[in-house]
């Protein structure tokens, strides 16, 4: 018996967004493997994976309908980047309103 699932791949202008029938059992890893991208996108081996935004190791056993997504290394530390703000004094916002 098969299961449906979605492998996620994004680039700063492409998205790719693939539906994959995987086995019974399969992994993540594996669903990335059977989605094809590997072969697309070489640098893709190594790199971290989640299931709808939570982070999950490569041998997660899947079920149906879960959404495989492959992360890129960030940029820039997120944590850096507002310590850098800080230093210079510049007012962060939260949410949409005037401060």
């Amino acid at each position: 018996m098969t299961i449906q699932v979605e492998v996620v791949y994004a680039l700063p202008g492409v998205q790719n967004l693939l539906t994959v029938n995987v086995p019974e059992g399969a992994t993540a890893q594996q669903a990335v493997e059977l989605s094809g991208l590997p072969d697309q996108y070489p640098e893709i081996a190594n790199l971290k994976l989640g299931i709808f935004g939570r982070l999950v190791k490569a041998d997660t056993v899947l079920r149906e309908k879960d959404r495989v997504e492959i992360y890129r290394p960030l940029i820039a530390d997120p944590k850096e980047v507002r310590r850098k703000r800080a230093e210079e004094g510049k007012v962060m916002k939260k949410g949409g309103g005037d401060i």
